[in-house]
């Protein structure tokens, strides 16, 4: 008896659990099957950031005052909230956080839309900006988003306190000034594609593998089927092409910059790249806002969209993959390389 209702019980906890796990799979399913969130859905919002520092310092301030002054503290500090003097000049502040399709671009075209919509001459941009690289076109894009300032006349600073690599450096050359912390990573201008090949895997599998083609070039190396010495030839010269508009891009918009002795792909800390001219002050974003926030408006613009199951799903799984590999590097005991 003991026996069968160990199985009985063995078989109720197995069965809770394909349940489970089958409702986890129909949701994700379900989800990954519905229309994307329109960008017409969205919003944007503006929250002004001297606001946040005044509160910030206000703070610290009242440790020091007897509870008579620090009333009279606070009377002051919401009557200066609730009626800011407007300062002439304007301060927009705009965050991008790439990853490999630069998917943040979407965000930021609309946020730059709205700015050339409202500033004036005398205005400026501050782009927060962490991106290790990516994709050339989707960062192309991006970088073009911030071009579109320079383009109108609006003075554009982008400040790095992380990482602006590759493609992330891509966007930052386009600025008026970069920024950036002592620490983070810069430059990287070069062209990457890994590209691994099965096809011996399934050759000795008994597998083909064919692919149609109309036009010589139209596949040069494949995932899965046999390279050919021509095909890896005209890769590489379109990696070399890539390379050659990337460093033209940089020299546009940084011609006192020696392109030839930066663009081998290197990366470099934000100190030694501010002796190459990758840079042009060391400093946080923190700084410049700081300095800024006396004579300007610090007006940090964002645009959100709401997420469906699908966004939330991906974001989720995008990030608990992060973290992982983030945890396998760290027991290397080394530099982590982007």
């Amino acid at each position: 008896m003991s026996i069968l209702l160990d199985t009985l019980g063995f078989a109720a906890r197995a069965s809770l659990v394909f349940v489970t796990f089958a409702a986890c799979v129909a949701v994700v399913m379900s989800a990954v099957g519905r229309p994307r969130v329109r960008r017409e859905d969205g919003r944007l919002e503006v929250r002004r950031l001297n606001d946040h520092l005044e509160r910030s310092m206000q703070t610290l301030r009242e440790v020091s005052l007897e509870p008579a002054a620090k009333k009279r503290e606070r009377k002051r500090l919401a009557k200066s909230l609730a009626a800011p003097v407007p300062r002439e000049q304007r301060v927009y502040v705009l965050d991008f956080k790439g990853d490999v399709m630069a998917s943040a671009v979407e965000q930021l075209r609309e946020e730059v839309t709205a700015v050339l919509g409202v500033a004036k001459s005398t205005d400026r941009v501050l782009v927060r900006l962490e991106s290790p690289g990516g994709a050339a076109h989707s960062y192309g894009l991006a970088a073009s988003q911030l071009a579109r300032l320079k383009e109108r006349g609006i003075s554009l600073t982008v400040c790095v306190d992380r990482v602006a690599a590759s493609g992330g450096y891509m966007m930052a050359c386009v600025a008026d000034q970069i920024v950036a912390a002592p620490f983070s990573i810069v430059g990287s201008i070069g062209v990457a594609a890994p590209m691994p090949n099965a096809h011996r895997l399934l050759e000795r599998n008994g597998v083909d593998y064919e692919t149609a083609t109309a036009g010589r070039f139209k596949r040069t190396v494949t995932f899965f089927g046999a390279n050919t010495e021509e095909g890896r030839k005209k890769f590489q010269e379109q990696l070399d092409e890539t390379h050659e508009l990337f460093k033209g891009f940089v020299k546009r918009y940084r011609p006192r910059l020696d392109v030839e002795r930066v663009a081998t792909g290197e990366y470099w800390h934000g100190l030694r790249g501010h002796e190459l001219g990758l840079v042009d002050r060391l400093a946080t974003s923190d700084d410049v806002l700081a300095e800024l926030a006396p004579d300007a408006d610090l007006l940090e613009v964002r645009f959100r969209t709401p997420k469906g199951m699908r966004e939330r799903f991906m974001a989720s799984a995008s990030s608990a993959l992060e973290q992982a590999v983030v945890r396998v590097l760290a027991r290397n005991d080394g530099p982590m390389l982007l």
